[in-house]
């Protein structure tokens, strides 16, 4: 009885210390790894960022401010705005918005131009289905047909797809997936209009 009780302490004792030096990996690889993630991710955005905004000369990265529009309904959503400036004033603005995809969360930064056009977009998380749903980091920028919103502003038309009488041809076979990278764009483009009206507010 004694031996067994001595043998159960021991594997005890060697599980515990197996757990803690397991901690102690995990807790040492997520150090080291922590911060070349975090520059990754912000190389990531820099890049996505020189590629959607229009041209200014302040800092829209250190400006960034998180809004949250249509707030108190089943469609708020939380979205960061990065201010483009030139001479101190607002020339447009790059707006990083997200929606629910088919298979996980869709975000995407979008380029405005002052009078809210388009001017580019960058996906910046997806895990749609590859062929299908994943296709809208080039389909949305595509001129064929009604596939492109390069150029286009949501505030002069419907930004949603053909199926739901919009004016965007949706992916093919992934309306879902659409559906969601339009929702992005409208919901930026909302946060855009608001930072707008306070704008021309605050210059009144």
């Amino acid at each position: 009885m004694k031996k067994l009780e001595s043998s159960l302490r021991n594997m005890t004792l060697s599980l515990g210390s197996v757990t803690l030096i397991a901690a102690l990996l995990l807790s040492w690889v997520n150090g080291i790894t922590k911060e070349p993630i975090q520059q990754a991710e912000s190389a990531t955005q820099s890049k996505a960022l020189a590629a959607v905004l229009p041209e200014h000369d302040n800092q829209p990265l250190e400006e960034k401010f998180s809004v949250t529009i249509n707030e108190g309904t089943a469609d708020s959503v939380l979205v960061t705005i990065y201010p483009a400036k030139m001479n101190g004033k607002l020339v447009g603005a790059a707006v990083e918005s997200t929606a629910d995809g088919y298979a996980d969360k869709v975000t995407v930064i979008y380029g405005f131009e002052q009078d809210g056009t388009v001017r580019n977009y960058a996906v910046m998380k997806q895990m749609e289905t590859p062929g299908l749903g994943a296709k809208m980091q080039d389909w949305f920028r595509d001129p064929t047909g009604k596939r492109s919103v390069i150029g286009r502003n949501p505030g002069s038309e419907n930004m949603t797809v053909t199926k739901d009488g919009g004016t965007v041809d949706a992916i093919t076979a992934a309306t879902i997936s659409s559906r969601a990278f339009l929702k992005t764009l409208n919901d930026a483009f909302t946060a855009y209009q608001n930072i707008q009206a306070k704008e021309k507010g605050g210059q009144q």
